[in-house]
């Protein structure tokens, strides 16, 4: 009985640290450093589809974080988005598993971000090579289905 109670709060404690992550703040880390971007959310399928599209420009380091209830296929593409963008590819466990660098504004090609994605932020084309970001890099948001890699404090 004592295991049962001991696991129980446990899970209560990671849902309480998961909930305390801030909305509009995306944080990754790596080999390379760490970053925050302060982000507007579209997790609903309205705001998806808008994205980021329509804007002439966008804040250095903020962007726009599309949050989907569970994993998926993820592909875009820039109609109607007139900055170039990097897209960061995250799975389950807030692990970016692909970085898709400076997508051309206004194309119609398909971004294929791979199977397994359950978030993708978007931020200013060219930033990641910037800041020097790779695969790999831990992601810390709320909301991740699985056993997130860099949790909420």
């Amino acid at each position: 009985m004592r295991l049962i109670l001991a696991s129980l709060l446990f899970s209560l404690i990671a849902f309480a640290a998961q909930a305390s992550c801030p909305t509009d703040r995306v944080s990754l880390r790596g080999d390379w450093g760490s970053v925050d971007f302060e982000v507007e959310v579209a997790d609903t399928d309205e705001t998806r589809a808008r994205g980021l599209m329509f804007r002439r420009s966008l804040p250095r380091f903020s962007g726009m974080i599309f949050v989907y209830d569970r994993p998926i296929r993820a592909r875009f593409w820039m109609k109607n988005t007139y900055i170039p963008l990097d897209m960061l590819f995250i799975d389950p466990n807030g692990v970016v598993k692909k970085i898709y660098r400076m997508a051309e504004p206004e194309s119609l090609d398909v971004i294929d971000g791979g199977p397994g994605i359950q978030m993708i932020l978007e931020i200013n084309g060219g930033l990641s090579d910037q800041l020097g970001m790779n695969e790999g890099s831990e992601v810390r948001y709320h909301g991740f289905a699985g056993t997130p890699a860099w949790p909420c404090e």
